[in-house]
């Protein structure tokens, strides 16, 4: 699943530079994959606390954008 999230940053990247498309497009690509409910966060500051399902929560950053991905039930 990791791996499946860094693919669709990448392409998420590639196709534009806004943080919410980017954060929409891979949170509709996550619940289509892996079921609802997930959540997308991306941007260059932002503070956050959230609950998540165990297992389904990854936060990384590609060069200067931080990506914050989670699941609720």
């Amino acid at each position: 699943m990791q791996t499946k999230v860094y693919e669709l940053a990448q392409s998420a990247l590639d196709s534009s530079k806004k943080a919410v498309d980017i954060a929409a497009s891979m949170k509709k690509e996550m619940d289509t994959t892996y079921g609802p409910t997930w959540h997308a966060i991306v941007g260059k500051s932002f503070g956050s606390f959230v609950s998540h399902e165990s297992g389904n929560f990854i936060y990384f950053y590609v060069d200067n954008l931080a990506f914050l991905l989670f699941k609720t039930a």
